[in-house]
């Protein structure tokens, strides 16, 4: 994206949670350079298959990692600190990001009050765990439990269950790529620069609204509940001929067209007329539709639907 190409952006980086936000950006046409220590790196660079054949450089850490330039310095060491200095003058970067923990901030002179003496309209981003005044680590699967996540994935009889994708690394990044495009707004209208801290605890958390709401407010437990929806009905997977298929019915409406197809005419009862009847009883009414899913392929229930959507 020409729009971006002349911005440049210098990330302190490993693991998941800042390399995918700098992939991103790198993505948009910003000029991403990545920093790494020069013995240790990122550990993610060991995992997965060396499919290049070079060393440090694994399918793992290739997938987030694309499009960037790669540099090592030793921030711990004097020397190392006065190269940084001088590559944030040289680069003329206008992004400084890290996720390292935020005691080694001042240590490695890459604190935000340190930085802004370099270049006053620098954007500084910190992620972290638990926000710049915690030094406790974090890695998404904690996140995923300690935000609630995990609670609300799985069977509901069953044990809680962790994501398939790592959603407080990569919603992290999200959030980060946001207050980054309103930060260069903000750099754009008033020459100023910016210091963001996003927590990964605080972003997990704020993809939990309802259930918060519905429990904070209006007392009602909400928990996992396998494929079900908690407030409407049929929303599942369902067997069918050769896989499976979600099926989705939002409203009366929606049930009403789906039970005017002649394979689902037996379901077409005044007892699940409404949501509310529907709802009360999931269970039988799940078994029926797969009961009747399971005897068609795949391909065939997704024309029926889109059919009937259109």
């Amino acid at each position: 994206m020409d729009a971006f190409k002349n911005i440049t952006i210098l990330s302190l980086e490993q693991a998941t949670v800042l390399p995918y936000l700098t992939f991103r950006l790198a993505q948009d046409g910003m000029q991403v350079y990545r920093l790494e220590h020069p013995v240790y790196g990122d550990p993610n660079r060991l995992i997965g298959e060396n499919v290049l054949k070079e060393d440090r450089m694994n399918t793992y850490f290739l997938c987030i990692n694309a499009g960037k330039k790669a540099l090592s310095l030793d921030l711990a060491d004097p020397e190392g600190q006065k190269i940084f200095q001088g590559l944030i003058r040289k680069l003329k970067v206008d992004i400084f990001a890290t996720n390292q923990l935020p005691r080694n901030y001042k240590k490695l002179g890459i604190d935000y009050e340190s930085m802004k003496a370099l270049k006053p309209d620098l954007i500084w981003v910190g992620l972290t765990g638990f926000g710049p005044d915690s030094n406790e680590a974090a890695y998404d699967p904690i996140l995923q439990a300690r935000s609630g996540l995990m609670e609300l994935t799985g069977e509901a009889k069953g044990d809680p269950q962790v994501l398939g994708i790592p959603l407080p690394d990569m919603g992290t990044s999200v959030h980060g790529y946001g207050e980054i495009m309103k930060a260069l707004f903000k750099r754009q209208a008033t020459g100023e620069g910016s210091c963001i801290n996003i927590s990964m605890f605080e972003s997990s958390v704020s993809w939990l609204t309802v259930p918060i709401t519905m429990t904070a407010t209006f007392k009602k437990t909400i928990t996992r509940r396998g494929n079900t929806h908690e407030f409407f009905c049929p929303v599942s997977v369902y067997r069918t001929k050769d896989g499976f298929v979600y099926i989705a019915v939002g409203n009366d409406r929606q049930w009403k067209s789906m039970v005017g197809e002649a394979m689902f005419k037996s379901l077409d009862k005044p007892e699940y007329e409404k949501n509310a009847g529907r709802i009360k009883d999931v269970e039988n009414l799940n078994k029926a539709i797969n009961a009747i899913t399971e005897k068609v392929p795949t391909e065939e229930l997704i024309a029926l639907f889109a059919k009937r959507a259109e």
